[in-house]
């Protein structure tokens, strides 16, 4: 017990270890993974308070509040309504036994220790974490381009002559056609499975 105490208050137990993909199945987070819908572990961080669970749609965070404490608070952080941001990784230095990678998902900053001896492995999350932020970020612009664009067609639209056109007919037809751009255009730009980025960058 005393030597569970020192490393939580010398803040030992906080570093992370990476887990291989064969023990998935054997760490808390994964009983929160969503695999009727398809969802899949790509990476795993576990220390002795706290699990990151990197899945091809979120990030499941397992959040203890100490390494003697058995109480946690799950939060899950979808990609597609939770933009990953700010994503920086601090290497180790001669004395230093960890690595820290940090980035902000959804407003929330977040910052996990990882033991040096995976940094290889952590750069490859590092990548795929960037090139998440990368197409979130260009997709946000993409589709907010493609509301103002329909906003200017209607404006165009309420401004023509009205003796031109059947009103209550060209509005239920303007309605419906803006309607399917938009829900086409937030499927094409509101990614929910990053699988592939997942696939190209890590290699466990």
């Amino acid at each position: 017990m005393f030597g569970k105490v020192a490393a939580d208050l010398l803040g030992l137990s906080d570093i992370g270890t990476v887990i291989s993909p064969a023990n998935y199945d054997k760490v808390d987070s994964d009983d929160y993974v969503m695999h009727e819908d398809n969802e899949k572990i790509y990476f795993l961080i576990k220390s002795k308070s706290d699990e990151y669970c990197f899945t091809n749609q979120a990030l499941i965070h397992l959040d203890g509040t100490s390494a003697i404490s058995k109480k946690r608070t799950l939060r899950r952080y979808a990609y597609s309504t939770h933009r990953i941001s700010n994503v920086s990784l601090e290497t180790a230095g001669t004395v230093d036994l960890d690595v820290e990678i940090k980035f902000n998902i959804g407003g929330a900053d977040l910052s996990i220790d990882i033991n040096k001896k995976f940094l290889e492995q952590v750069k490859d999350l590092y990548k795929a974490l960037v090139k998440i932020s990368e197409i979130t970020y260009d997709n946000d612009i993409a589709l907010n381009y493609a509301r103002q664009s329909l906003e200017l067609a209607s404006s165009t639209l309420s401004h023509a002559h009205k003796g031109d056109y059947d009103v209550a007919d060209t509005f239920d037809r303007l309605n419906k056609t803006a309607f399917n751009w938009l829900a086409d255009s937030h499927k094409q730009y509101k990614v929910k499975d990053f699988g592939a980025i997942f696939e190209r960058y890590i290699n466990l």
